[in-house]
């Protein structure tokens, strides 16, 4: 991806290639982060809301595939088909975007083993216009959300407008359903430094991989060709770059909530 700079989002710019995944493990072998606690899953709903077609395989390829043996059901919410990724581009219309990135995510769920246990809905909101239309989403998620469901959507701060709007009304959203919500971080590995002040490290919990897993997670992740190939038609590089997968390939996805202190 290139440069990443926005006003909703401060100071958190994603551009070049961001901190490099050893030094996340280093500080994380150094100071580990507390478990998160798998049985608050057993036999739930998980609601995972994504802003674009990859985000629930990003963020929650790996936790996914525990959920499936915690008997738990998994809905996605897809907020946007991601059509505004490649802009100005003749390899990736707005329109065959439209119709490959869900594809693409239905692949990765396939490799992830967890098709058959998860069901997709498309918001259709609009890519890159999610902060202006949080009403919208908030409808969806009166229709879609149920009272004992466990919600996880992107980080509030995540770095991203479309990631920081879904984050910051899903939050809403549970609050006032007394719902819990947690917020897995995607880009935020990108911009932040280890235990950046920036983000509450004391709401995270991190969720151990095996390493089969991981393996599948990567294996997921390989099908979103658009997101992961360079585009020749305008020169841009790949919007998940190399270093960018390998940096959300961590042994640990990292779950923050306000909520914790109240459920453990």
């Amino acid at each position: 991806m290139g440069t990443l700079k926005h006003p909703l989002v401060e100071d958190r710019i994603i551009f070049g290639e961001g901190t490099a995944k050893e030094q996340w493990l280093k500080v994380f072998k150094e100071q580990p982060l507390a478990p998160l606690d798998l049985e608050l899953f057993r036999s739930k709903r998980v609601v995972i809301v994504a802003p674009h077609p990859d985000d629930e395989v990003l963020g929650c390829g790996g936790l996914m595939q525990q959920l499936i043996a915690l008997d738990c059901k998994i809905l996605i919410l897809a907020v946007s088909n991601g059509t505004q990724s490649h802009p100005n581009s003749t390899k990736y219309s707005s329109d065959q975007l439209n119709i490959l990135r869900p594809q693409e995510s239905l692949a990765a769920l396939n490799c992830l083993g967890v098709a058959e246990s998860a069901e997709r809905i498309a918001l259709d909101l609009q890519d890159g216009q999610i902060p202006f239309q949080t009403h919208q989403l908030w409808q969806s998620l009166e229709k879609s959300v149920q009272a004992n469901d466990i919600v996880i959507c992107s980080y509030a701060l995540d770095g991203h407008p479309d990631h920081e709007a879904v984050g910051k009304t899903v939050q809403a959203y549970a609050d006032a359903k007394q719902i819990l919500c947690l917020h897995v971080l995607i880009w935020a590995w990108h911009w932040a430094e280890p235990l950046d002040p920036r983000i509450d490290w004391q709401r995270a919990k991190a969720y151990h991989l095996t390493e089969e897993q991981l393996t599948q997670k990567h294996q997921a992740i390989l099908q979103f060709k658009s997101q992961i190939e360079a585009d020749e038609t305008t020169g841009n590089m790949a919007v998940l770059s190399p270093s960018t997968i390998n940096r959300l390939l961590m042994p640990y996805e990292v779950y923050l909530s306000d909520s914790f202190s109240h459920v453990l």
